[in-house]
């Protein structure tokens, strides 16, 4: 069978495995006419649900744009991988903003990825199917570091987590590749597309209007509050929240260039095989997900019996590679060569969103308009957690939303920004070589 492809850019959800079996939903109306609020969220994807839905909560009046489908760009595109912390590291938040601080957003991350579990178990009937486990394996021999980073997260920041030795992690994963592994026992993995559409029926049934292939065209001041112009009509409300990534490129974006110039796309890859039977679970006899600690690392799991779902590559090239499913073919069968031959059905891109700090730009651009992206790659927890922040700073019922003060929107560069973000990840992937080969 040959792989069914998709191109990044687009106004429909990706032809992925997630799309193939995503539960339906009723669908978000269009646009047409002019609506008065008291917020309007630009952006559909989970940034955006989690803050219509905590702003409907807070019972206020709610306009979500979408410029496509809900949950079309990274949301539903994603490796489904939900852990604590941020794309940025904890080492470099404390070292920027001291232990205190560093380990209250760490906290925040924490509690995002909480919300999305309660939400999980709430829903049932969903088909978000979380399973729970995460591995972060190690290729080289660090001398001891992980183990004592294991100590750190649990003992400092109570985690939950595991140092798994050599024989362990291969009696689990049949590859002489990984050396050791944390296991963090929090962290599950989950159908995200599935996530997505059920946040947005929550939102339709709690009053919010979902409005899809209604892309926000302009912004502009409009007495004390802000006023959405798309094709077919517009949005006058109080608040503003700008939660579109880079795949957004003719909405928020565009509309709000100072965040748009902000932020870096970076394309990560991801297939899905045929079912591929018993051999799949005799060589990775582990159901949560794994993920290596290179730069630019593989990740995967097991999805839908015996299908393995795999990611990885990191490029600032955002158009989709032509041989791009024997690439990634080539990436399994080379951690796992008694997988081959692997066949690919499922082949597609998903877009990044960047910042140059490496953290998301969460909290208010100026009165009444507020910013919720550049998660990073790292958004399945972080979004619940900024959208829930700005929705709750909105409401004026809580600010911890200014421990992401230090964190604004940076310039990114452009073209010239993309350039040396690429070179930068080829740095890094060289550091990853000479670290396994050092380490051997």
């Amino acid at each position: 069978m040959n792989a069914r492809t998709q191109p990044a850019a687009g106004f429909t959800c990706a032809d992925s495995f997630y799309a193939a079996t995503a539960k339906p939903w009723a669908g978000g109306s269009l646009l047409a006419g002019d609506v008065k609020c008291d917020v309007a969220v630009i952006g559909a994807g989970f940034a955006g649900l989690w803050a219509a839905r905590r702003l409907a909560q807070a019972g206020k009046a709610v306009a979500l744009l979408e410029g496509g489908e809900v949950g079309r760009a990274a949301s539903g595109r994603n490796g489904g991988f939900v852990s604590v912390g941020f794309a940025q590291g904890l080492d470099g938040l404390e070292s920027k903003l001291g232990r205190d601080h560093a380990h209250k957003l760490f906290a925040l991350s924490d509690a995002g990825r909480e919300t999305v579990r309660a939400f999980c178990q709430a829903h049932p009937d969903a088909k978000i199917d979380p399973v729970m486990g995460r591995l972060k394996v190690l290729r080289h021999d660090d001398g001891g570091a992980l183990e004592k980073r294991v100590a750190h997260l649990n003992g400092a920041l109570g985690q939950d987590m595991v140092f798994w030795p050599r024989g362990k992690v291969r009696a689990h994963l049949k590859t002489d590749t990984y050396t050791s592994a944390m296991e963090d026992r929090k962290g599950f993995h989950i159908h995200p597309l599935n996530l997505a559409r059920a946040l947005a029926a929550e939102c339709a049934a709690k009053g919010v209007l979902v409005h899809e292939n209604t892309p926000a065209l302009s912004l502009l001041k409009n007495g004390a509050g802000w006023k959405v112009t798309t094709p077919s009509g517009s949005v006058t409300a109080q608040h503003v929240v700008l939660a579109c990534n880079v795949a957004a490129s003719g909405e928020g974006g565009a509309v709000w260039p100072e965040l748009s110039r902000a932020i870096v796309p970076v394309a990560t890859y991801v297939v899905t095989t045929e079912p591929m039977g018993e051999k799949l679970h005799e060589a990775i006899r582990w159901r949560g997900s794994v993920s290596d600690t290179r730069r630019a690392g593989d990740y995967y799991r097991i999805v839908d019996g015996s299908r393995l779902l795999w990611g990885g590559r990191i490029t600032t090239r955002v158009s989709q590679p032509d041989d791009l499913a024997a690439v990634m073919r080539a990436d399994i069968e080379r951690i796992y060569p008694q997988l081959a031959p692997v066949k690919i059905e499922y082949v597609w891109t998903g877009l990044m969103g960047y910042c140059r700090h490496k953290m998301p730009i969460v909290g208010e651009l100026e009165p009444g308009l507020w910013a919720c992206t550049a998660f990073g790659g790292h958004g399945l927890n972080t979004t619940a957690m900024g959208g829930e922040a700005v929705a709750d700073a909105i409401a004026g019922t809580d600010d911890r939303i200014r421990l992401f003060a230090p964190y604004r929107a940076l310039w990114g560069g452009g073209y010239a920004g993309r350039i040396a973000t690429q070179l930068e990840y080829w740095r890094l992937q060289a550091l990853d070589w000479w670290e396994e080969k050092r380490g051997a």
